[in-house]
């Protein structure tokens, strides 16, 4: 009896899920056929609209093509009237001329005649008959005025619904990705010259496969685009993936959207570890700013409390100083660092690869170092002092000066103080540089050989600086390694 109950039940769930099914579906049938009359509705006043305009545009042409026929004919009309006016006046003067001739032929008289004979030869030579011009001014043809609208007729019996576009195809092996930049191209099946414009859409995701039902971040748009290729720029790179996908757009519809593209964004991307900072260094996600005050509020607050739980993690001093917008690392203790050295970790190792960050800071600093660190740093060890950091450093107390340091070990560099510089680590090669961000000169380069993962590491003092992270190796540097890899100096050689 239990197992028919158990039977049944399944049967009904089942039952009761598929009405729900068929009714949504019924809903989503009737929404369709309501957008279908309005959609229907909208599109033929649309089309009316249109051949309303296109008669417009006729009645127009051939009022102005009916003017200029006018026109023709009034002109036309103007000059014969004023050469038939001109001819008949002469004519009337030539015949009353004729007759006086004919009387004078007549007369007997020898000395009238001779007289009259004169007069009238005079009278010829100054008669208008003799100075007119019997070429037509003006022809009677208007064949010039005459159109063919065979191409036009045929134009219009071509009128047509505008096609749904093509959907294009994006060329994955035409894309690129690098310097923080993706260019992607597309194509379409065929020429298509009712296209106007493409939107292309992208999104940021952690997995190279097919779209997942909830997706952590949303789809990017750029409309407009003119051409079948579009570059992002100033981009961070913060997932491994960024999709793609785009469709093309007419004067009146869009096409579907094309295959989804994922393209790989490699970058080193990391944070820094506020568990791992010196007390007097307060630090906010990727910045840090320098506190005098700081060692001090954690004794207060070590004072006026007792610690209920003796885990660094869940110190009052630990609870104070941290970021709010950053979850506290477990690895380390807030005491990670202590005495003069002013340091603070990246919380992600680098143990494999080509890596590449910048750091912004204060050159009013009275000190800073940038650099690389191993697991095994002492916890009063400046960056630098051991065998187990490099660094350039920044000294700004006494006078300005710009080091390499590694093993207690300095060396001066000869190279203007960059506001930005940007780190390069080559693990398997062993190779660690510094460049001026902005130009992309390199500054110096350690060569070793990393036994063990390596992390980032900054240490300020009565200052502050901020770290991009998302980036990958620029191609100038990229250049600058080959170019220099058998030049760059050593630690060895450093004094």
């Amino acid at each position: 009896m239990g197992d028919q109950k158990e039977s049944l039940r399944k049967i009904t769930t089942t039952l009761a899920l598929k009405n729900e099914e068929i009714t949504n579906f019924i809903c989503c049938q009737k929404q369709s056929l309501e957008n279908l009359e309005g959609n229907s509705s909208r599109v033929q006043e649309d089309l009316e609209t249109e051949f309303s305009s296109l008669h417009s545009v006729l009645d127009d042409i051939k009022d102005s093509m009916v003017t200029r026929i006018k026109q023709e004919r009034a002109s036309r009309t103007y000059e014969l009237q004023s050469q038939l006016s001109a001819c008949s006046k002469a004519l009337e003067s030539s015949e009353e001329l004729l007759e006086v001739a004919n009387q004078t032929l007549c007369s007997s008289e020898a000395d009238d005649f001779t007289q009259a004979a004169k007069d009238i030869k005079d009278s010829v030579t100054m008669a208008p008959a003799f100075r007119l011009s019997l070429k037509a001014k003006a022809t009677d043809s208007m064949s010039h005025m005459m159109v063919d609208f065979t191409q036009e007729r045929e134009m219009l019996q071509a009128i047509k619904f505008l096609p749904v576009p093509a959907t294009p195809e994006i060329l994955v092996s035409e894309c690129q990705v690098c310097d923080n930049t993706v260019m992607v191209q597309w194509a379409l099946p065929e020429p298509d010259s009712k296209i106007d414009h493409y939107d292309l859409e992208y999104r940021r995701t952690n997995h190279e496969g097919p779209p997942r039902t909830r997706e952590d971040y949303p789809w990017m748009v750029v409309e407009g685009i003119r051409e079948t290729e579009y570059t992002l720029t100033g981009l961070r790179f913060d997932t491994h993936y960024m999709t793609f996908r785009v469709k093309a757009c007419n004067k009146a519809v869009a096409g579907e959207f094309s295959e989804l593209v994922t393209l790989e964004t490699h970058a080193f991307l990391f944070k820094l570890d506020a568990g791992s900072a010196h007390q007097n260094l307060k630090v906010e996600d990727l910045s840090v700013e320098w506190d005098s005050c700081g060692g001090k509020v954690i004794q207060d607050i070590r004072k006026d409390k007792n610690r209920t739980n003796q885990s660094p993690m869940h110190s009052p001093a630990r609870t104070a100083m941290n970021s709010p917008k950053r979850v506290p690392s477990a690895r380390v203790g807030r005491d990670r660092f202590t005495a003069e050295s002013y340091t603070v970790l990246g919380d992600t190792f680098i143990d494999a690869g080509q890596q590449y960050w910048e750091v912004r800071f204060d050159k009013e600093s009275k000190a800073f170092a940038v650099g690389l660190a191993l697991r095994n740093l002492g916890r009063f060890d400046q960056l630098g002092k051991s065998n187990a950091s490099w660094c350039i450093h920044l000294n700004n107390w006494l006078q300005q000066s710009l080091t390499a340091k590694h093993n207690n070990k300095a060396r001066t560099l000869d190279c203007p103080i960059p506001d930005r510089i940007g780190v390069y680590c080559n693990y398997e090669e062993g190779a660690l540089s510094f460049y001026n961000a902005r130009t992309k000169t390199l500054m110096h380069t350690f060569r070793t050989k990393f036994t063990q993962p390596v992390i980032p590491a900054f240490s300020v003092w009565n200052g502050s600086f901020s770290v991009q992270t998302g980036l990958q190796v620029p191609s100038a540097v990229q250049s600058s390694q080959r170019k220099n890899s058998g030049t760059s100096s050593s630690n060895t050689s450093l004094t």
